[in-house]
């Protein structure tokens, strides 16, 4: 039987120029349980990604009955404010995805902005506890689901014995922080002399790949990185395949698909300890956790799972383990259970 269509409002640019996101498999999936799915927009161009927005909200209104907005900080919260206000003046229901680990310090510097609009909203809904707790002062009822993952995708191995092979799965901007992967690489080389480095990712167009580049020639490392930027998403279980130790190196953070891909097939995540990371990654039982932009702390991290079968074993079980109770079979439902929940509360009502 046919169910509702769902407009979703966010960026689903191409691949492999940007990395596939969550709420690209999410339209996907739900169209395949029978959901109408209209998504916006592909447009590269920041202006036109917004017009497009606004033309498909206005010119398709008869064709859907509830909107769905990815919501993020900075110049892309200005884009759900527009939208947001176009849809509750043509009385469509607005269900809101809060996403970004800078969403809280925006929050702080707009609370007005912020408050008013998740109010606006029929329901908001976040992947992870950092974002609602942060934001609990400006809208008391944010529900969680969280970021979900294809299990069955994942190539899982489990590690014990490792070898000193990390990858990075990120894209190539200054918030990941790509150039610390390569300053921990600089403090392993020597007391592990085949220790080998995958960086995969697209250029986001900051200088950060082009500085990347620079740091491991300064480094003398260029021999043992390899720098994929951009590849179809299908590819990425084979290059962590070849791995044993995920790093993740990023300042900000809510719930990284590349770290749930990770933990889903058996490496071991040793990961920057900010934003939701902390409710993600179980410091010692599924993953370690180390201070943000500490090559040491990094690489003392990455020694001890290297050096310690017994607890690589435990991270790599574990890892496998929490990302298999967010799988699609157990999150899906709970996207469906919100969207019924939103459209028979009505337009005025709160779901």
């Amino acid at each position: 039987m046919a169910k509702p269509t769902i407009l979703m409002i966010g960026n689903y640019l191409s691949q492999p120029k940007h990395n596939r996101n969550i709420w690209n498999d999410l339209s996907d999936r739900l169209a395949e349980n029978a959901w109408g799915v209209l998504t916006t927009s592909r447009q590269e161009n920041q202006f036109l990604r917004l017009l497009d927005m606004l033309q498909t909200i206005l010119f398709r209104r008869k064709q859907y009955a509830l909107a769905q907005i990815d919501v993020f900080s900075g110049k892309a919260f200005m884009f759900a404010e527009l939208c947001s206000g176009l849809l509750k003046w043509l009385n469509k229901p607005v269900l809101l995805n809060l996403h970004g680990g800078g969403l809280l310090d925006f929050a702080k510097k707009h609370p007005r902005r912020v408050t008013a609009l998740l109010n606006k909203s029929n329901l908001v809904v976040t992947p992870s506890p950092f974002i609602q707790q942060g934001l609990r002062a400006f809208h008391p009822d944010i529900r969680i689901i969280p970021n979900p993952i294809d299990i069955s995708r994942a190539i899982f191995r489990p590690r014990s014995e490792l070898q000193a092979r990390l990858v990075w799965v990120r894209a190539f901007h200054a918030v990941y922080n790509p150039t610390l992967a390569v300053r921990v690489l600089h403090h392993l080389a020597a007391e592990f002399p085949n220790i080998h480095l995958t960086m995969i990712g697209p250029d986001k167009g900051d200088g950060s790949l082009q500085l990347t580049t620079k740091v491991a020639q300064v480094l003398g490392l260029e021999n043992k990185i390899e720098l994929v930027s951009g590849i179809a998403h299908e590819l990425v279980a084979e290059y962590m395949d070849r791995s044993d130790i995920f790093i993740n190196t990023t300042n900000y953070d809510v719930a990284p698909r590349s770290v749930l891909e990770a933990m889903a097939c058996g490496l071991c995540v040793v990961s920057t300890n900010v934003g939701g990371m902390a409710w993600l990654v179980e410091d010692g039982q599924n993953g370690l956790l180390v201070p943000p932009d500490n090559p040491e702390a990094m690489a003392a991290a990455i020694k001890r799972v290297l050096s310690d079968s017994q607890l690589a074993s435990r991270l790599s079980v574990n890892a496998r383990q929490k990302a298999a109770s967010l799988d699609w079979s157990v999150i899906l439902p709970k996207w469906e259970d919100i969207l019924v929940n939103v459209l028979e509360a009505g337009v005025n009502g709160k779901a």
